[in-house]
């Protein structure tokens, strides 16, 4: 017969900025399959400034990517006991997002980027817990098909919402996009659409630009 119990476990992740000064704004930046959040977070130096500090939380599981002696990567979740990988994992952001938002100004700007496999990972946390946040940005993934938003709408009607992905993109494809757009409308969540010449990554120039937008 089998049986569950929770544990206490570990998490990681990777920080740029410094929060013990004056902060203005924070990002909490997820990463994609098979990633890991020391390398991802390299993606965000081009936005460090005084002021700004990125974190970015690692996935639980950690596997070897192509074999027993392939680099270690993490995921945020499998198909296997998926219930409760997402309730572990909106748990680990919860404490993250706790840890440091009750340090900073109730006037501080906070930013929620999911990259690829991130994407599902932000939408199942703020479906679950409601943090409070300014911007929502989905770059290069699709939002969880299982979730009903409709009775969000007052939650993320503040909420700045971007959507961004690159025209070589090989996972964002036609049909894939169109979806998409068809469940944000049925869903009532209005995001700006923002695309970029490139592939399935993130990439500086448009990062740049994304930021230096008004909340």
């Amino acid at each position: 017969m089998k049986r569950k119990i929770a544990v206490q476990r570990t998490a990681h992740y990777s920080i740029l900025g410094d929060p013990d000064a004056e902060i203005k704004e924070l990002w909490i930046v997820c990463h994609g399959y098979a990633q890991l959040a020391e390398t991802f977070i390299e993606n965000f130096k081009c936005l460090e400034t005084p002021g700004r500090v990125i974190i970015a939380p690692e996935g639980l599981s950690r596997f070897y990517w192509g074999g027993f002696t392939g680099p270690v990567v993490a995921s945020w979740m499998t198909s296997g006991d998926r219930l409760d990988e997402i309730e572990d994992y909106c748990n680990w952001l919860d404490t993250l997002y706790q840890e440091y938002q009750s340090n900073f100004s109730p006037q501080i700007k906070i930013t929620l980027l999911g990259f690829s496999q991130g994407t599902a990972t932000v939408m199942r946390w703020v479906h679950a817990r409601q943090p409070k946040i300014d911007r929502l940005i989905l770059w290069a993934g699709t939002t969880p098909e299982d979730i009903d938003y409709t009775s969000l709408s007052e939650y993320f009607v503040s909420i700045k919402k971007l959507y961004v992905y690159g025209l070589q993109d090989k996972f964002i494809t036609e049909e894939r996009l169109t979806w998409q757009m068809q469940f944000l409308e049925e869903q009532n969540l209005e995001f700006e659409i923002r695309t970029f010449d490139g592939k399935h990554k993130i990439v500086e120039q448009p990062l740049v630009d994304v930021a230096s937008q008004a909340y």
